[in-house]
This record gives structure tokens, C-alpha cells and sequence, in this order.
């Protein structure tokens, strides 16, 4: 399977009460060919990633509405879109009008990828955005069959990516992730959310060695 391939079966994906940022458009923030744009950035990252030696595949649970929902981009959002133009080497535009929309999970996830000098690829066990029925800019939690899903996707990413290792951020993506069995190392972290900042902010920098910095 290549990139394009990927990325295009992902496109298929569906789900109720889930946004596929990949094929489907936000009448309120999207631009008109928002799907698109977000296809060709995942696309590239995938072909960037496949060109280096991946150091580890960070995993959280869903896509938020805040973030990946708005960029394509798991753990990236508007205001670090940019950075991850640039940690890429890749041309990189908004699929989003009006204001920059900040995630605090993005904003503390890249604020360690900053001090972090290694190829480290963003994923989620459920690549879409499920919202709750009556609110689409909402999160909740994947279910049970949005989870199979999510770690048959996850299979076929880590075949194309290859990493050495799995960063599992949260239990529900450390309990999915450990079912898969790929004999790839799997580290686990806590989520930042939910007063689980200073424990992730620990626990990562110390399995990559990182300092605090003066921001987080």
C-alpha cells in the first residue's frame, strides 16, 4: 500500500456522529476544498516519514475538534500547523477560515517535539473526529466498533511508516494499542489532559532525554 493509497481508503471511512476530515466539509470553518487540502499534507507526511528512519509512532485516542478535526493532522493544530510544515519539509496551508484555533494538547504535544530532534509521527487508534449527536464541535470517546476500526487503519500505518517504537498518550490508547500484538515496543504515558500535564511533560522528556524548557 502507498501513501496515496492509504489515505484514499481513509477518505472511505464512516462512521456515526464522526467527521472525516478527509472527505467531509465544515459548513461553518472549511474551506471549499478543505478535504483536499487535508489529503494532500497527509499524504506528503507519509511519504516524508516513509523516507527517514521513524523513531517512534506517538498514539492518542480520537481526533479533536479543535485540531485534527480542522488540520487532518493528529495533535496539530491551526497554530502548529506550521511547525509541522517545517519538521516535515513540507509546504504546508491553513484548510480553515477565520481565526487560528489553538488545541492545549497540541500546543503541550509540540512544545516537546520543539526539544525532540527525531522523527516522530502523530497518529490516533480512531483517525476521524467522533463528536457527541447533538454538537459537532464536541469530543467523545471512540466506540467499540470505531476502535476495530481505528486499529485496522493503525495496522496498515504501521506497516507503511515502520516505526521503532509506539508511544501509547493515555489509557485508552495504551489499552488499544497493547491488543495488536506487532512485537514493536510499546511505551506508555499519560494523557496531558484532564491534570495529566505534569506527568506527561515528565515521563517524556525523561524516555527522550529532554530538559524542561522556560514554557512548559
Amino acid at each position: 500500500m502507498t501513501p496515496q493509497q492509504f489515505v484514499s481508503q481513509l477518505s472511505t471511512q464512516r462512521s456515526v456522529n464522526a467527521f472525516n476530515p478527509y472527505s467531509d466539509s465544515c459548513k461553518v470553518y472549511d474551506l471549499d476544498n478543505a478535504p483536499a487540502i487535508r489529503s494532500k499534507m497527509l499524504t506528503e507526511t507519509l511519504v516524508a516519514a516513509q523516507s527517514v528512519e521513524l523513531e517512534t509512532l506517538w498514539i492518542g485516542r480520537d481526533l479533536g475538534y479543535r485540531g485534527g478535526r480542522r488540520t487532518g493532522l493528529p495533535f496539530t493544530d491551526d497554530v502548529h500547523l506550521s511547525d509541522h510544515g517545517a519538521r516535515w519539509g513540507l509546504s504546508v496551508s491553513r484548510p480553515t477560515k477565520g481565526s487560528a484555533v489553538a488545541e492545549r494538547a497540541a500546543t503541550v504535544i509540540w512544545s516537546l517535539l520543539e526539544a525532540i530532534d527525531l522523527p516522530i509521527f502523530l497518529w490516533n487508534v480512531f483517525p476521524l473526529h467522533p463528536h457527541e449527536i447533538t454538537n459537532p464541535f464536541t469530543n467523545r470517546l471512540h466506540t467499540a466498533a470505531e476502535r476495530k476500526l481505528g486499529l485496522e487503519v493503525l495496522e496498515q500505518l504501521i506497516g507503511l511508516v515502520r516505526p521503532k517504537k509506539l508511544l501509547a498518550i493515555g489509557n485508552d490508547a495504551a489499552k488499544a494499542v497493547e491488543t495488536l500484538g506487532t512485537g514493536i515496543e510499546v511505551l506508555r504515558v499519560r494523557h496531558p489532559s484532564y491534570g495529566g500535564q505534569p506527568e506527561f511533560l515528565r515521563d517524556v522528556r525523561q524516555i527522550y532525554g529532554v530538559r524542561p524548557s522556560g514554557f512548559l
